[in-house]
């Protein structure tokens, strides 16, 4: 089975188009359409139900998915085995952070990590948590590192490096400033702007009000941290930010009683052969890691 074609009928799948597809693999339309063809032809069935611009699996495209994923990864695998016996740390390393890790916390680990290993390429991809979660469950990506999930899933091997606060904020002049003493019930009574539903952060500060009985006021939503907080700042809403965020710019709301984290760390699969690369890397990250976070 061609590899090349397996590549591209992953990537229509995915994209959901034959146009995206090319854009991913830098291949003309016509070129992913040939590719496709000989893979049906080679497999004797059809991949792709071709209704006008809309692009869709058939039963046996469904079918051939998880085991394309298996035999690229499987290859994959064999390749970086097969690297590591040399013991050189090269090669490529694809890495998946978040917006707020890659700015706030990786510059001094990517740092030494270049100065180190300078004949590792590296391929930083910034996506949501969750959506890097994705792409190491998928073997698309080699470590993330990300906020961990409260649940973290049976592949998923996960070592928390640092500990997170988080801190309930409003804009200096807010109302909820003057109240003195404020619970929780108080600010559920206030609008808030919140990370979207499908984050970990979210169901997090969630879980939070449920215990308690309560639903937060979520007039907004958006998964950008800087976002959220201009729009605390300037009075839109209340939220909860992580404490190294924090500036002039809003004002922490002490709530009695109630002390909210998440675990910032790093994820890989359990059943994936890490490269010399993606091992020296995670040593760097073990070095950072926070003892209140273990």
């Amino acid at each position: 089975m061609d590899l090349a074609n397996l590549n591209a009928f992953i990537a229509i799948a995915e994209t959901g188009s034959f146009s995206g597809a090319g854009e991913r693999l830098h291949l003309t339309q016509p070129a992913i359409s040939k590719r496709i063809a000989g893979l049906e032809q080679q497999l004797k069935v059809r991949l792709f139900d071709r209704l006008g611009r809309e692009v869709g699996l058939t039963e046996a495209g469904r079918a051939l998915l998880p085991r394309a994923y298996q035999i690229l990864n499987v290859l994959d695998d064999t390749r970086r085995a097969l690297t590591n016996l040399t013991g050189e740390v090269s090669g490529r390393l694809t890495l998946a952070t978040s917006h707020h890790i890659g700015l706030h916390r990786l510059p001094p680990v990517l740092r030494t990590f270049t100065r180190e290993y300078p004949n590792v390429a590296l391929d930083i991809q910034f996506l949501d948590s969750e959506v890097a979660y994705e792409e190491i469950l998928h073997g698309r990506a080699e470590v993330a590192v990300i906020t961990l999930a409260p649940e973290p899933h049976t592949l998923v091997r996960a070592t928390a490096v640092w500990d997170d606060p988080l801190d309930f904020v409003v804009a200096p002049e807010h109302s909820l400033v003057s109240n003195g003493k404020v619970s929780l019930t108080d600010i559920a009574r206030h609008p808030a702007v919140f990370p979207g539903g499908n984050t970990f952060t979210h169901h997090i500060v969630h879980r939070l009000f449920e215990a308690q009985g309560l639903t937060p006021n979520i007039a907004m939503s958006t998964n950008y941290l800087e976002t959220i907080k201009m729009m605390v700042s300037i009075g839109l809403a209340w939220s909860v930010l992580p404490r190294t965020m924090l500036d002039e710019q809003v004002t922490s709301i002490a709530l009695p009683g109630i002390q909210l984290s998440r675990q910032l760390g790093y994820i890989v699969h359990t059943e994936r052969t890490l490269s010399n690369a993606a091992r020296a890397f995670m040593s760097l990250l073990d070095a950072q890691v926070d003892p209140m976070s273990v």
